[in-house]
């Protein structure tokens, strides 16, 4: 009894941090129904990111705020399910989960920070605003698509490794589209683009994953 009281107890603050994210969805909807349902069939419409891109939202209005927050919750539960199957920790625990959702927060915004600071001292952000618009909006939108994997593997017969593998098929097409919209930007400065992968990209995973780990 003691042990089936204890899973019970363990599955339950991830039930809510469900309920919250499709709380955050709901807020999302209210707020702007056209942004959200732009945001996430960005995949297939690439027009929404043009209007984006024209708009020049800021990134502290409420909305943009939400749906971060929504996506770095995403994001954190999906890698703390992940280090949990592979027993990196013997039991569930918000505890753990709150320490993943603090250091990939602060990649996120550490990382957007030093592209927007570098775009401007540099004097480049008008030709990497797209660049950099799209990359969040994809992200939002793999957000989305995972939430409704997380879900399925939480409350259905699916396990871990199919959460892991549409992941990877998830971030490969994010990536892939990635680089077709700005295939002119890309491939005209292919050097700095590799650069970029490297300084941006590739050397925080690292990073983050020395912290982790």
């Amino acid at each position: 009894m003691e042990a089936i009281e204890k899973t019970l107890i363990d599955t339950n603050w991830i039930t809510l941090l469900l309920l919250f994210l499709f709380v955050c969805v709901f807020l999302l909807k209210g707020l702007s129904y056209a942004k959200l349902k732009g945001n996430v069939f960005s995949f297939a419409n690439n027009s929404f990111i043009d209007a984006e891109n024209e708009e020049k939202t800021s990134f502290f209005n409420l909305f943009q705020s939400v749906i971060f927050l929504f996506s770095m919750v995403v994001l954190s539960l999906l890698i703390y399910k992940i280090l949990r199957f592979y027993e990196f920790w013997a039991t569930h625990d918000f505890t753990n989960f709150m320490k993943v959702l603090s250091l990939v927060s602060a990649y996120f915004l550490v990382k957007w920070s030093l592209e927007f600071v570098f775009s401007h001292v540099l004097m480049i952000q008008k030709q990497v605003r797209f660049f950099l618009i799209s990359k969040a909006i994809y992200l939002y939108s793999t957000a989305f698509f995972l939430l409704i994997s997380l879900v399925l593997v939480q409350y259905s017969q699916l396990n871990i490794l199919f959460l892991i593998y549409f992941s990877i098929v998830l971030f490969s097409v994010r990536f892939v589209l990635h680089v077709i919209i700005n295939k002119n930007l890309v491939f005209n400065e292919l050097f700095y683009f590799i650069l970029y992968l490297c300084a941006f990209e590739i050397a925080p995973l690292f990073i983050l994953f020395k912290l982790m780990f």
